[in-house]
């Protein structure tokens, strides 16, 4: 169960806390992964205080989703940058928990540890349900980098503070980048390889986008 702040300040504390818990390392036999989740959440209210989330089990070897579930919420932490997972986390754990089948590893829409506090969404998934997870974010919030190539499959480090945080991983040619970084339980390198190996024909690795594909027709349903 997710502890939710009052108020951001209460969040940051709770974010500094939280980030000891992260463990950055290899992932035993990652080739050998079938079953990869991914989750995503979309409002279905102008005031974004409503929201549905989808949980799936993507199968890696067949490429199709074996199982999905949703959940619906309520949501009443406010949007603050960085603090993403206190709005969003209670109603994917809702929807995850509703799941009969377990993925052997996760890939979250948003940050890992490539995180002002290097406790994005994907991390924090991770540690309060002890799951390896990688985040997957279309855009940075924090780091630098070099160029990346064009090429598909290209990618540079994503620095901070003299230290490897991440990718920076050109998933399609020509297309822009994704910013992707370990969760919990998975080392930097290893996060993007699997990334790779789960970007098909688009930007977005497979169990992230699916997720998304699904949530956002459910929600558009209501």
């Amino acid at each position: 169960m997710i502890k939710l702040p009052h108020n951001a300040k209460e969040a940051i504390k709770l974010q500094n806390e939280l980030r000891s818990f992260v463990r950055i390392r290899d992932y035993p036999n990652i080739a050998q992964i079938r079953f990869i989740g991914g989750v995503d959440v979309a409002y279905f209210s102008r005031k974004m205080t409503s929201a549905y989330a989808v949980a799936i089990i993507w199968d890696r070897f067949s490429g199709e989703v074996i199982e999905r579930a949703y959940a619906e919420r309520n949501v009443t932490f406010p949007y603050i940058p960085g603090l993403l997972s206190f709005r969003e986390l209670p109603v994917i754990i809702d929807a995850y928990d509703k799941l009969s089948l377990k993925a052997d590893i996760w890939m979250i829409d948003g940050a890992g540890v490539a995180h002002p506090r290097g406790l994005g969404i994907a991390s924090h998934f991770g540690v309060v349900l002890d799951l390896p997870s990688i985040g997957v974010a279309k855009s940075r919030l924090v780091g630098n980098h070099l160029h990346v190539p064009r090429n598909k499959g290209s990618w540079v480090p994503l620095w901070q503070d003299k230290k490897v945080i991440g990718h920076v991983v050109r998933t399609r040619s020509k297309v822009r980048p994704l910013y992707v970084s370990p969760g919990h339980k998975i080392s930097v390198r290893q996060a993007t390889e699997l990334v790779l190996v789960c970007c098909t024909r688009y930007r977005l690795p497979e169990p992230t986008r699916l997720a998304h594909h699904l949530v956002t027709r459910r929600a558009h349903s209501l």
